[in-house]
């Protein structure tokens, strides 16, 4: 056991889980929760509802990366600095503005909550070097709730499996082809390959994230079946790179995402200029 899962098991998930989390994803679980919840996301294009807004707003259409920086750095500075930190609030006063300027349901807004919740333990049941402990799960299950009550969502659900629940249920009820499902998850696809391989692969690769996607939320991207060679290629790579970690050390320097150098931002950014603007967005 490493030294941050000792230090998470003598922690209160119920009072404590914002330390939890923090530690989860800086250290015992860094790179794999990230992938995760880049995930989590991609999975919500497959709501038509959802892919239409970002595709009506332009803002991810004309810089994929910008909107996927800016998402990416509003939930690390409330998960880096804590949600009633200073940081945290101002992080947050800009997501529920961006969000209030919408008509988006409390359906939507609570599936994407879901994919937070459900998609880092699924995740980690598969490829991880070990699976999340029940205590970890509880602490991320709080962690999330509070979150959700901070952005105004209502009817949250109590614990995992009702969030897993709803996820499915919601997914089976909502997931269908649409042209704006493919146009937001083939930017956000093509970016997040972007992040490992020269642009010039970019295209030849796309069969490898479709690999990583069940069959219902490819057929609502509209995206080709990857074949079955790739797949198992695919899974046995990750379930691999699991095993070899499992003989690592623990990492003993956090990994934080607001700390990452970008293109976007090289000189830094300011929380308050992160993420849309009503006149930024195209009506």
């Amino acid at each position: 056991m490493s030294r941050w899962s000792q230090e998470i098991e003598r922690l209160d998930p119920s009072t404590e889980y914002e330390r939890i989390v923090y530690l989860l994803g800086a250290y015992e679980f860094a790179w794999d929760i990230e992938k995760a919840l880049e995930l989590a996301l991609f999975r919500t294009y497959g709501v038509p509802s959802i892919s239409g807004l970002l595709s009506k707003t332009g803002a991810f259409r004309d810089d994929t990366q910008k909107r996927y920086d800016d998402t990416e750095l509003l939930l690390s500075e409330i998960g880096e600095n804590g949600q009633d930190s200073d940081r945290g609030q101002a992080a947050m006063e800009r997501i529920n503005d961006m969000h209030g300027r919408y008509r988006i349901s409390n359906g939507d807004i609570l599936y994407v909550l879901s994919t937070f919740v459900t998609e880092p333990k699924h995740w980690l049941d598969r490829f991880g070097r070990r699976p999340l402990t029940p205590h970890e799960i509880e602490a991320s299950v709080h962690y999330y709730r509070a979150l959700g009550a901070k952005m105004g969502i209502s009817d949250i659900p109590q614990d995992f499996d009702a969030f897993d629940a709803y996820k499915i249920a919601y997914e089976a009820e909502h997931f269908m082809y649409a042209p704006t499902n493919g146009e937001i998850a083939g930017a956000a696809r093509d970016l997040l390959l972007s992040f490992y391989l020269p642009q010039r692969l970019v295209p030849f690769c796309r069969p490898i994230v479709h690999a990583l996607c069940d069959a219902p939320l490819r057929q609502a991207m509209g995206f080709a079946a990857p074949a079955r060679w790739l797949e198992h290629l695919v899974i046995a790579a990750l379930k691999t790179r699991a095993k070899v970690l499992r003989f690592l050390p623990a990492r003993r320097r956090p990994r934080l995402v607001s700390r990452r150098r970008r293109k976007t931002y090289p000189n830094g950014y300011r929380t308050d200029r992160l993420g849309t603007f009503l006149q930024d967005t195209h009506k």
